[in-house]
């Protein structure tokens, strides 16, 4: 029996500057109401704190950043929690919702460790990244992708993926990898506290 394609997202956080192009490009491409973020970029904060005549005074200041979307786990909670089966895993990985069967509970909300379901205000359902399927089944990159401008993300296969980048699947505050097995690979920025 053969293994199932598993597509995936790559990204390199030395590079993010956390202009949030990829978060628009997103949007714009799936005309997503305001509330809904397919896909997010996080700044992650850290520093060591110190007392100097009394105050408390920061030192060692670290600040990165990480896009992420959905993680199109290989073992997504939130098909797990999903009561009507509304979410489900392509041949090619991509986890996808089928708006006809979701009953707006927002398990999966919940569920996902990465807040990628989100709900939409006009449709009253779940809804979240499938990786621009539309333009991949043209042999185009996912929008996000393609917008950004330093090239920090990229896409394919998993296996390609990590010859090409390694291993790492998460750094803080994402949580640790072995919970869902997330189809995403970075290179962490050199402040990126593992």
């Amino acid at each position: 029996m053969s293994r199932k394609k598993q597509l995936g997202f790559y990204l390199d956080s030395r590079v993010c500057i956390g202009c949030k192009t990829c978060i628009i490009a997103c949007k714009d491409k799936n005309d997503l109401p305001v509330e809904a973020n397919w896909r997010r970029v996080i700044e992650y904060c850290s520093a060591t704190w110190n007392t100097q005549n009394g105050d408390l005074v920061p030192s060692d200041v670290r600040v990165y950043y990480l896009s992420v979307s959905c993680q199109h786990c290989a073992s997504p909670p939130c098909m797990k929690a999903c009561p009507s089966s509304a979410i489900s895993k392509d041949d090619e990985g991509i986890v996808h919702v089928d708006q006809g069967k979701c009953v707006r509970d927002q398990s999966c909300l919940y569920a996902c460790p990465y807040d990628a379901p989100q709900f939409g205000s006009e449709t009253s359902r779940m809804s979240k990244c499938d990786m621009c399927a539309d333009l991949r089944a043209i042999d185009k990159n996912p929008a996000c992708v393609d917008a950004c401008p330093l090239r920090a993300l990229d896409w394919g296969d998993m296996d390609e993926l990590r010859k090409k980048y390694g291993n790492v699947t998460a750094v803080d505050p994402l949580p640790d990898g072995n919970i869902t097995n997330p189809s995403m690979i970075l290179t962490p920025h050199r402040h990126a506290q593992r």
